[in-house]
């Protein structure tokens, strides 16, 4: 069985980070839950300026290392490849975050998963001139039976897999968004992924 899972907000509590950095930066106050757009420059009412400047900091290596592990993945996860299946970290990160990225899933009792750059949102404007190690039509030469992913945006790599089931990861920017087919299914924690996922 070939898993696919993304990064932030499935491993890792970015956004609840955020929140933080956010009120760090720029004194704004936006608890979590408030955060309501997967767009968090719209979430956050940052200027283009300031949501540079917040992504920027977001991604350099000593602030990347510091997000909390999502309870119960790193244990879901082991289990699966303990029991023969492959998982990938599929993640929208630059490849310029590519080295902490893997630290931290190396911290995390991750080492046996791989870890792939993948570019799903266009965001080079706050790196600029950002590579990716996965290019687009690599990926969609690639084959999952189920995906663990929290943003709506990135429903649209997974056409190509009619077949393939998607555990999406509740979160406050994903709870008002229509899931497209029966193949998607809402899961508050990795028990409940863990559960769906036979």
């Amino acid at each position: 069985m070939n898993i696919y899972v993304d990064f932030d907000d499935c491993l890792c509590e970015t956004a609840l980070h955020f929140s933080g950095l956010v009120k760090e930066m720029f004194d704004k106050d936006i608890p979590y839950e408030n955060i309501q757009f997967f767009n968090l420059q719209k979430s956050f009412s940052l200027t283009e300026e300031q949501y540079q400047e917040m992504m920027i900091k977001a991604h350099t290596p000593e602030v990347l290392l510091t997000y909390d592990e999502t309870p119960g993945a790193s244990e879901t996860i082991n289990r699966w490849l303990d029991e023969g299946h492959n998982v990938s970290i599929i993640t929208g990160r630059p490849y310029s975050a590519y080295e902490a990225s893997r630290q931290w899933l190396d911290e995390h009792n991750l080492q046996r998963v791989k870890l792939y750059c993948l570019d799903k949102y266009g965001r080079d404007s706050f790196i600029k001139d950002s590579e990716f190690s996965l290019k687009l039509e690599e990926y969609y030469k690639m084959h999952f039976d189920y995906a663990i992913e929290d943003s709506p945006l990135a429903f649209k790599f997974f056409d190509h897999l009619p077949a393939l089931k998607v555990m999406v990861f509740d979160r406050p920017w994903n709870r008002n968004t229509e899931l497209p087919n029966d193949n998607y299914h809402r899961c508050i924690d990795w028990k409940t992924i863990r559960e769906l996922v036979k």
